[in-house]
């Protein structure tokens, strides 16, 4: 089985434990995961693509360390405002959805892909208002729609990092949430 890790940065990825296989560092954001993908799809085949990342939890039952599989993400910022409502482009055929049957036995969620991660209590209130998302990321959907478009099965892995809340570094756990990240993908691509 080909199998393409796809991680935004190279911090997320312990590239040493997946020598056996190709890995794509897209960078962050949608815009690059989008461009840098379709580069690499356009050239190669593969059975399967795995995105690895980090991601900020909106779900109080989610623990910073926890490793979990978005199987639907949406772009949140895809619409207009009109006053102190948001409202999305209902009148064009634009996907903003991406839906995946889970393919592991972990925790499903559903996550919203951000280009400006949450940090504002109001800001918050109102995506958990709007969306009720569990987790936010910033390239998930995007790599979910380069797949859909080249028809590849995929997975989205994220482990949780931080507490979506006004930035504080100090409660956040990189290193505990890429070692969990890291070892169960290792689990996975060794159950496959």
């Amino acid at each position: 089985m080909k199998i393409l890790l796809v991680s935004a940065t190279d911090l997320e990825i312990e590239k040493e434990r997946f020598s056996d296989f190709e890995i794509l560092i897209t960078g962050i954001g949608m815009l690059n995961t989008s461009i840098n993908l379709t580069q690499r799809l356009s050239s190669g085949k593969y059975d399967l693509l795995i995105n690895i990342g980090v991601a900020g939890s909106f779900n109080s039952e989610l623990n910073i360390g926890d490793v979990v599989e978005v199987v639907e993400d949406k772009i949140s910022e895809l619409g207009f405002e009109d006053g102190e409502s948001f409202s999305e482009f209902n009148e064009f055929n634009l996907k903003n959805v991406f839906k995946n049957k889970s393919k592991t036995d972990l925790l499903s969620v559903k996550s919203i892909t951000v280009n400006r991660v949450h940090g504002n209590q109001g800001s918050i209130t109102e995506i958990i208002n709007r969306l009720n998302p569990d987790i936010e990321n910033m390239e998930g959907a995007a790599f979910f729609q380069v797949c859909n478009t080249f028809n590849v099965p995929c997975i989205q892995i994220r482990a949780i990092s931080n507490k979506v809340e006004q930035r504080n570094k100090d409660n956040w756990n990189l290193p505990l949430a890429i070692k969990n990240l890291n070892n169960t993908v290792q689990e996975i691509i060794a159950e496959l």
